[in-house]
């Protein structure tokens, strides 16, 4: 991690535990919002205005956080107006890394070789972990934000009409809903998997374990009338974020992560979600199997050997990797 703008230690996927030995995430550091006036969003301060060319976005296909900002960038039509880097799968000693890996792409905004340059080149003194998503601001020579809700957000109806999609991830009317099952599907399943994933204490992992599965119990028994997307027939925000930890479980964290009571592939209701989130239009140019098998167990703490297994068979979802 960066300590006052200096790379201090090799790359770990926990940096801090409670008195559980449970997984504790960074607070993301950089909360500004991209408007359509330039205003000043629900945090940070103004002076960022939606402009075509101005912003690029960072992202590993590896990371279900990263993803869910691809996916609105996609869903949104903003692949011309907000340019893309992709990190290399593989985790380095020094973080995330741009490079030729097949999917991934060099840093053509600030020629850094390691993402976290890209930081200390917005703050010389940060202190943290340089993680993905970010959202950088070339006029400036900053980044606007890197927390992936927040950018999905921001991404859904921060660039007003530059964004050629009239898709709306986050409609009035649906809100507080929307708001309320992201409440509980964050910490129980998007974030429980790396509390399993993580723990360091026996007890931590057993309640990560069974947040995760009460979970998907109660997504597979909502799915049960029938309703095509977590909210009935609407697309919406929810369903980008419940669909990029899905698309990972069985091909990483039901394995890697010791999240094997179930897979994905056992639920008749969530299986069928799946496929049918993976063929909604955008969504499947999103995913990489490749990128996410050789990104987490490329994991030296989780997988000393760095061996990378070549099942599951996601034949099913027309995926391979």
């Amino acid at each position: 991690m960066l300590v006052d703008g200096k790379w201090t230690a090799e790359w770990k996927p926990v940096e801090k535990t409670d008195e559980k030995g449970g997984f504790v995430r960074q607070t993301s550091s950089f909360r500004n919002w991209v408007t359509p006036d330039g205003v000043a969003g629900p945090t940070g301060e103004a002076g960022f205005g939606a402009e075509p060319g101005r912003y690029h976005l960072y992202i590993a296909l590896i990371c279900p956080w990263a993803s869910r900002t691809l996916i609105g960038r996609k869903l949104k039509g903003l692949e011309s107006v907000i340019s893309l880097s992709i990190v290399e799968p593989m985790i380095t000693e020094e973080g995330w890394r741009f490079g030729d890996y097949p999917g991934s792409t060099e840093d053509s905004v600030n020629g850094a070789t390691y993402l976290h340059q890209v930081y200390t080149k917005a703050d010389p003194h940060f202190t943290g972990r340089a993680t993905v998503p970010v959202l950088w601001d070339k006029k400036r020579g900053t980044i606007v934000n890197n927390e992936s809700a927040d950018i999905l957000r921001m991404l859904n109806s921060g660039f007003g009409d530059l964004a050629t999609s009239d898709l709306d991830l986050y409609p009035a009317d649906l809100a507080s809903e929307i708001d309320a099952l992201n409440d509980r599907i964050y910490p129980r399943l998007n974030n429980g998997v790396y509390r399993a994933g993580f723990a360091t204490r026996q007890v931590a992992y057993d309640e990560a374990f069974d947040d995760v599965f009460d979970m998907l119990d109660e997504l597979e028994a909502r799915l049960a009338d029938g309703r095509p997307f977590l909210h009935g027939d609407r697309f919406t925000e929810t369903d980008v974020r419940l669909f990029v930890t899905l698309i990972r479980f069985d091909a990483a964290y039901h394995g890697l992560f010791k999240c094997n009571l179930r897979r994905i592939s056992d639920y008749p209701g969530l299986s069928g979600y799946l496929k049918r989130v993976l063929e909604f239009p955008g969504i499947r140019d999103t995913v990489s199997i490749d990128h996410i098998k050789h990104g987490y167990y490329s994991m030296k703490a989780l997988n000393p050997q760095r061996i990378v297994p070549r099942g599951p068979d996601l034949s099913d979802l027309g995926l391979s990797g």
